[in-house]
C-alpha cells in the first residue's frame, strides 16, 4: 500500500484552523524520543505518569510477559518496565495530515502497536488470524487517506485497565497539546476497548483524573462490551497453550491453578486469572470477565468443563471458577453503570468469522472465534450510539487489517 504524500505547505493549508498548540500536562514526563522506528512509524516518545497513585504491575515470572523487540528499546531496554510509562507512536503525516480530527489507536491484550496497526505479519503466519499475513495494516490505511494517526504502547501486556485508562486520558491530552485540537477520536481493539471506554466514561481508580471532554467517537472493535467467558467456557484447550509442563508458552491467564500434564500434577498461581498465592499478573484480563453460560451454555465437550466453569477439582485439574474471578474484579458490569457520555458517539464493529488457527474457537453462539457477536455489539450502556457493524468474514485478529473492516472505521470516522 502506498503511503499518500502530502507536502507540508499544501497539508498546512488543509488543515482547517485549530487553537495554538501548548505544552504537555505537567503530570507527563517526555523521557525519551526515538526517530528511527520500525513497520513506518515516524517517531515514538516514552512518557512517564508522575501521578501518585500509578503502582507497578506483576509480569509472569518466567518471562513471557516482557516486553520484547523494538519496544523494549523504547522503555530503556527494560523487560518489564513500570506501569506508570507509556510509549506513544505517531504516524509519518502525524503533524500535516489534512482530516480535521486526529486518531489514537489502542490495542488489546498480549499485542502492542506495532502487530496490531502497522505490520499485522511481525509474528508471522497465522499471527494475525489468517495463513498469511498482510505487512500494513489500519495505520497506514488511515495515513494514506489523511488521518492524523497515533498509538498508544503500554507496559504491562495485560495491564490493568484502570491505569490504562488514565493513560488513554495521557494520550489525548498529548495529541490535543501537539496539534492545538479540542478533540481527538479513539479506537479500542479487543481489551483495548476497556481502557478506551473506562476513560471516556470516567470509570477510573480514586485516585485518577475523570474524563475531559475531549473525545469526539469511540470505535471498538470485537471489544467485549458484555464481557466474555473464554477462558472458562474452554479451559481445558485453554490451558494446554498455557502451561509449561504441556508445553505452554502464550501469555495468557489459566482458569485453573493446579492441572495434571503427562501424569505430572502441577501448581502455578502465578498464571491464574483470580488472584492466587499473592500472585496477580493479569488482572486486566480478569476485569473483561462476564458470564455468557445462561446466554450460550457451557462447552460440555472439553475435559473438566463442569469444574473449570462453576470451580474445585475435576479429573486434571482445580480452580475456583469464573463467579470468584468476577468477584475478584470484573469491570464490566462497572462501565456498562457508568455508561458513555452522550458527546461521544460510539460505534461497534464485531466480526462473524470463528476461523482462528490454533486456538479453540469460541463456537456456543455466534463469535469472532474469542467474543461474542452480541458482546461485541452490546449497547448496554451505550449513550450515543453512531453506528453498529458486523463483519462476517472477520475472525478477533483480522478486524484491525481487514480491508473491510478498516473501511468501515474510516467510514465512521470520516
Amino acid at each position: 500500500m502506498r503511503l499518500l504524500a502530502i507536502p507540508l505547505l499544501v497539508a498546512a493549508l488543509l488543515v482547517p484552523a485549530t487553537s495554538s498548540a501548548a505544552a504537555d500536562p505537567a503530570y507527563l514526563t517526555l523521557e525519551a524520543t526515538f526517530t528511527s522506528v520500525a513497520n513506518g512509524w515516524a517517531k515514538v516518545d516514552r512518557y512517564r505518569d508522575t501521578t501518585t497513585g500509578f503502582h507497578d504491575e506483576q509480569y509472569p515470572p518466567d518471562g513471557r510477559g516482557d516486553q520484547d523487540g523494538q519496544r523494549r528499546t523504547f522503555f530503556g531496554n527494560v523487560a518489564k518496565p513500570s506501569s506508570s510509562r507509556f510509549l506513544l507512536y505517531s504516524a509519518p503525516h502525524w503533524s500535516t495530515g489534512a482530516k480535521a480530527t486526529p486518531v489514537l489507536l489502542v490495542h488489546g491484550a498480549n499485542d502492542n502497536p506495532d502487530r496490531a496497526w502497522a505490520n499485522p505479519n511481525e509474528s508471522g503466519g497465522f499471527g494475525c488470524g489468517s495463513a498469511t499475513c498482510p505487512s500494513t495494516g489500519l495505520m497506514q490505511y488511515l495515513d494514506s487517506r489523511g488521518y492524523r494517526v497515533f498509538a498508544i504502547g503500554f507496559a504491562h501486556k495485560q495491564g490493568e485497565n484502570l491505569q490504562q485508562a488514565q493513560q488513554v486520558g495521557d494520550a489525548v491530552a498529548v495529541i490535543r497539546s501537539r496539534l492545538g485540537v479540542s478533540k481527538v477520536d479513539v479506537v479500542g481493539w479487543s481489551k483495548g476497548m476497556m481502557s478506551a471506554r473506562s476513560y471516556v466514561s470516567s470509570v477510573k481508580p480514586s485516585w485518577g483524573r475523570a474524563y475531559a471532554g475531549d473525545v469526539r467517537k469511540l470505535v471498538t472493535l470485537g471489544g467485549p462490551n458484555g464481557g466474555y467467558d473464554y477462558p472458562f467456557a474452554h479451559g481445558w484447550s485453554h490451558d494446554l497453550s498455557i502451561w509449561p509442563e504441556c508445553g505452554g508458552t502464550i501469555n495468557a491467564p489459566s482458569p485453573h491453578t493446579r492441572m495434571t500434564c503427562f501424569g505430572q500434577y502441577t501448581y502455578h498461581p502465578e498464571l491464574s486469572i483470580t488472584p492466587t498465592g499473592g500472585y496477580d499478573a493479569y488482572p486486566g484480563q480478569r476485569q473483561m470477565l462476564a458470564r455468557w453460560d445462561g446466554t450460550f451454555g457451557v462447552n460440555g465437550s472439553t475435559q473438566d468443563w463442569y469444574t473449570t466453569y462453576y470451580g474445585g477439582q475435576g479429573f486434571y485439574t482445580d480452580g475456583p471458577g469464573i463467579q470468584a474471578a468476577i468477584d475478584a474484579g470484573s469491570l464490566i458490569s462497572t462501565i456498562q453503570g457508568a455508561g458513555t457520555p452522550a458527546g461521544v458517539g460510539v460505534y461497534l464493529l464485531a466480526g462473524g468469522a470463528p476461523n482462528i488457527v490454533g486456538v479453540w474457537n469460541e463456537t456456543r453462539g455466534p463469535s469472532d472465534g474469542i467474543v461474542f457477536v452480541a458482546s461485541a455489539l452490546s449497547t448496554t450502556g451505550v449513550g450515543n450510539l453512531g453506528g453498529t457493524a458486523l463483519i462476517g468474514t472477520a475472525n478477533h485478529l483480522q478486524l484491525g487489517w481487514a480491508t473491510s473492516a478498516m473501511a468501515q472505521v474510516t467510514s465512521w470516522l470520516s
